[in-house]
């Protein structure tokens, strides 16, 4: 059973031979083939070849095109600060969309008009081509709240959930349906996955993600299904407050960050929901030894149970050791599901 057959199959139920490993790597791969890291995000041909290297030395199961959260932004026109070898950020003081009326003149960007959304999709089209059908290819895009701060400010955005209700409902749903022409495009260049980061929704609490962010969630997964996409859910930092709320969204995969315990992300989401995650990406994969990584591994899939995929907690940071990331590799080749 190869890596494609194996995430698959998991995702229908069916029996697997061994429990898949998934981590997302972006730094680390790049170092990988001593690139710069603007060079990954900027060239998809860096991009494929660092994922490809990568996934071969640790018999990851997947390939992804994941990289960065600005790249649709940046297609749309917003500011954004790139770096010699570090991740793009955004420059929130030259939001797009400080003034909000500029939304209702948005205008999807074509993500395959020669922008650095085409440049993604070129990796999931050079990825698809180079793996055979032997791993997995995973395309990436920005999910709803994260994106709507992206465009708008992070702490501005905040406040609109209180003072313009409206706009931000305007505002995701413009989000959502970028986000789905993006998928499509990644889709027909060869991604089977679909990964969706919403980092920002770990910071608006209960209620603002029930009322404003899980209904357009739902639409995008919805939308990826109808596309045909399996998909994958990740939202950094604490969502234990949400975690019945996240399986409610019905994502084949949901990452699970280092701060919410897996037995209780277990208990509310269900004994069905594949769980990847959440070794401690920093204590752990970046600072501990491999009989860390091997303990940590190890209570992760006792706690999660058999509908569960290996991964670090987030990105696994470029400054983990190798002998750790052999170690999730070593587990991950001598361990079933159950």
């Amino acid at each position: 059973m190869n890596g494609r057959e194996r995430i698959l199959a998991m995702m229908d139920g069916k029996q697997v031979d061994r429990v898949p490993l998934m981590p997302i790597t972006m730094m680390f791969a790049c170092d990988q083939i001593g690139a710069k890291y603007k060079q990954y995000v900027t060239d998809f041909r860096v991009m494929a070849e660092a994922q490809l290297r990568t996934a071969e030395r640790f018999d990851l199961d997947q390939v992804s095109c994941i990289s960065d959260p600005t790249r649709e932004a940046t297609d749309l026109g917003a500011a954004v600060q790139f770096f010699d070898d570090q991740p793009p950020a955004m420059v929130e003081s030259q939001a797009l969309l400080a003034d909000k009326s500029v939304l209702s003149r948005l205008k999807i960007p074509d993500p395959l008009g020669g922008g650095r959304m085409h440049d993604r999709v070129k990796a999931a089209a050079l990825l698809k081509e180079k793996v055979a059908g032997e791993r997995i290819v995973e395309g990436w895009i920005e999910g709803p709240c994260g994106q709507a701060a992206n465009l708008r400010g992070i702490n501005t955005l905040m406040l609109d959930f209180y003072d313009d209700p409206q706009f931000v409902r305007d505002l995701l749903a413009f989000v959502v349906e970028m986000e789905l022409e993006f998928a499509r495009a990644q889709r027909d260049a060869g991604a089977e996955l679909m990964g969706v980061g919403d980092p920002a929704a770990s910071l608006v609490g209960r209620r603002i993600f029930a009322e404003f962010v899980f209904p357009h969630q739902l639409a995008l997964v919805n939308g990826l299904k109808a596309l045909g996409l399996r998909t994958r859910s990740h939202i950094c930092g604490s969502t234990s407050n949400i975690s019945d709320l996240r399986a409610m969204l019905g994502y084949d995969i949901v990452d699970v960050d280092t701060m919410v315990p897996i037995a209780a992300a277990r208990t509310k989401m269900g004994p069905e929901q594949i769980i990847l995650g959440n070794v401690a990406t920093v204590d752990v994969m970046q600072r501990g030894n491999s009989g860390d990584v091997t303990k940590a591994v190890t209570q992760c899939h006792l706690d999660a149970g058999p509908r569960y995929v290996i991964g670090a907690g987030c990105e696994v940071p470029r400054e983990t050791p190798v002998a750790n990331m052999a170690k999730l590799q070593e587990y991950a080749l001598t361990h079933k599901p159950e």
